[in-house]
C-alpha cells in the first residue's frame, strides 16, 4: 500500500527483496566527511604559516592574500564543470583523483622554492577541491532518505568551517615544531592516506546497491537511465532563486571567515594570537548552526516540504537582527554574546536551500547542480564578503563596515521568499518537463 506525504504524494513503499547495510551510509557519509575537513585543511593551513612566508621570501600582503584567493577563485569557477564530469565518469572515481590531486598538490607546496612555485601549487589544489563538495554531497544524498537531506547538506557544508579552524591551529602548531614545509606535506600525506582508504571501502557497485530511491513526485521522474537534460538546472524559478538567496546569505559567513579575527584586534586591541583563537571559536559555532540548523528544518519540514523555504527565512532573519545589533553595540560582553548567537544562524541557510536544490533537480546531474550552487556560493558569498567587506573597511573603517554586513542578508530573504512562491508553480513545470522526457524516452 502506497504512504502519503504531506503534499499529498504517493509514495510506493521500497521493495521486500531489497537488503541493505545500514552501516554503509554512515561509512560513506564518515570518510566523505572526512576527506572534506582534508580538503579545507590543505586549503587554511596557509593562514598559519603567513608569518613564516612574509619573513623567509619577504612576500607582500597582496601577495599572501593572492595565495588564498586563487584557491577560491579557481573552485568558484570551476566547480560546475568538473561536476558535470563527475555525473559523467562516475563519482567515487571523481573523488578518488580530486583527493588526490590536492594532496599532491599540498605536499607539492611544501616543496615551493618561491612564491611562483607556491601559486602554482595553490592552483592545483583549488583544482583538485573545486568540485568536491558537490560531487561528495551528491554522494552522500544518494545514500540516506530524502526527509534527512537539509540536515545532511548542514553537516557536511559545515566541515568546511571545522577543517578551517583544524587547518589553522594543527598548522601552525606543526610549523613551529617541524617548519612550516613540514605543515603542507603532513595535511597533503592525510589527503592521501584518506583517498586510499576511501577508495578501498567505497565503489560505485556499492553505492548503486545501497542508493536510496526516489519517492514518488520527489525529485524529477525519469525512464531508467535516462539522464536529465543539463537545462533542467536553470529550467525552474524556484531552484534559481535558492541558488542566489543561498549565496546572498553566505556573503555573511565569508566575511565573518575572513574579518573576525581583525575586528576582534582592532575593536578589542586582542593581540594577533588571541584574536585569532577567539574567532577560531565563532567559527566553530558557525559550523554547529549548520549543523543544528539543518536538523530544524528537516524536524519541521517532513510533513510539509514547503517548510524548508520558511526556516531559511527565519534563519537569515535571526542573523540579521543579532548580527546587525551585534555589530551596532558597544564592544564588551553583550556584543560578543549577540555575535556568538547570530554566527550560529549565520549560515543556517545551507541546509534548506540545499535540501530545495537536490528536491528541483534530478539524482542524474544533482552533482552538476551542487556544483552550480557552489559557484553561486563563492561568486555571491565566500568570495565576495571578504572581498567587498576589505573595501568597505579601507574606506570607513573595519568596524563601521561590519555593521553593514548583515544587511546583505535582506537581499537573502527577499530572493528566498520569491523562491517560496515560485514553488509550486515550478514543481508542476518540473512533473511536466520530466514528463515529456521520459515520453521521449520511451518512444
Amino acid at each position: 500500500m502506497a504512504l502519503q506525504t504531506g503534499e499529498g504524494v504517493a509514495i510506493a513503499p521500497p521493495a521486500a527483496t531489497r537488503t541493505t547495510s545500514r552501516l554503509f551510509p554512515w561509512a560513506v557519509f564518515t570518510l566523505t566527511f572526512a576527506l572534506l575537513l582534508s580538503d579545507y585543511m590543505s586549503r587554511q593551513v596557509l593562514s598559519a604559516v603567513f608569518p613564516f612566508l612574509k619573513t623567509e621570501w619577504a612576500l607582500t600582503d597582496t601577495q599572501l592574500g593572492s595565495l588564498t584567493s586563487i584557491v577560491a577563485l579557481t573552485v568558484g569557477l570551476l566547480a560546475a564543470p568538473l561536476s558535470l564530469l563527475g555525473d559523467r565518469w562516475g563519482r567515487v572515481n571523481s573523488i578518488v583523483v580530486m583527493a588526490i590531486v590536492w594532496s599532491v598538490a599540498t605536499v607539492g607546496s611544501a616543496l615551493a622554492a618561491g612564491y611562483g612555485q607556491l601559486l602554482l601549487a595553490r592552483f592545483l589544489i583549488g583544482l583538485g577541491e573545486a568540485a568536491y563538495g558537490s560531487v561528495g554531497l551528491a554522494v552522500v544524498l544518494a545514500v540516506f532518505a530524502p526527509h534527512r537531506r537539509a540536515s545532511l547538506t548542514g553537516a557536511f557544508m559545515a566541515g568546511g568551517s571545522f577543517g578551517s579552524v583544524l587547518g589553522v591551529a594543527l598548522g601552525g602548531v606543526f610549523a613551529v615544531q617541524f617548519g612550516w614545509r613540514w605543515a603542507f606535506a603532513i595535511m597533503g600525506i592525510l589527503g592521501l592516506v584518506l583517498a586510499v582508504l576511501y577508495r578501498a571501502m567505497i565503489s560505485e557497485r556499492k553505492l548503486n546497491a545501497h542508493r536510496v530511491p526516489e519517492p514518488a513526485g520527489e525529485s524529477p521522474a525519469l525512464a531508467a537511465g535516462q539522464r536529465a537534460r543539463l537545462s533542467t538546472l536553470f529550467s525552474t524559478p524556484a531552484v534559481v532563486l535558492a541558488y542566489i538567496g543561498g549565496g546572498l546569505q553566505l556573503f555573511i559567513a565569508g566575511s565573518l571567515f575572513a574579518w573576525l579575527p581583525s575586528y576582534l584586534n582592532r575593536a578589542y586591541g586582542m593581540a594577533p594570537d588571541r584574536a585569532g583563537g577567539v574567532a577560531a571559536i565563532f567559527i566553530l559555532i558557525l559550523g554547529a548552526g549548520m549543523v543544528g540548523c539543518g536538523l530544524i528544518t528537516d524536524r519541521l519540514s517532513r510533513a510539509k516540504p514547503m517548510h524548508k523555504w520558511n526556516t531559511a527565512i527565519a534563519f537569515a532573519l535571526i542573523s540579521l537582527i543579532l548580527l546587525g545589533v551585534g555589530f551596532a553595540v558597544a564592544p564588551g560582553g553583550l556584543q560578543l554574546a549577540l555575535l556568538a548567537v547570530g554566527c550560529f544562524f549565520a549560515a543556517g541557510t545551507t541546509g534548506p536551500t540545499g535540501a530545495m536544490v537536490a528536491r528541483l533537480t534530478h539524482e542524474s546531474i544533482r552533482a552538476t547542480a551542487f556544483g552550480i550552487y557552489t559557484f553561486f556560493n563563492n561568486l555571491l558569498g565566500l568570495a565576495a564578503g571578504p572581498l567587498v567587506t576589505g573595501a568597505l573597511a579601507d574606506r570607513f573603517g573595519l568596524e563601521t563596515a561590519m555593521r553593514y554586513v548583515p544587511l546583505v542578508a535582506v537581499a537573502a530573504v527577499v530572493f528566498l521568499y520569491l523562491g517560496k512562491r515560485a514553488y509550486p508553480s515550478s514543481l508542476q513545470r518540473l512533473a511536466a518537463a520530466s514528463a515529456g522526457d521520459t515520453a521521449k524516452g520511451e518512444a
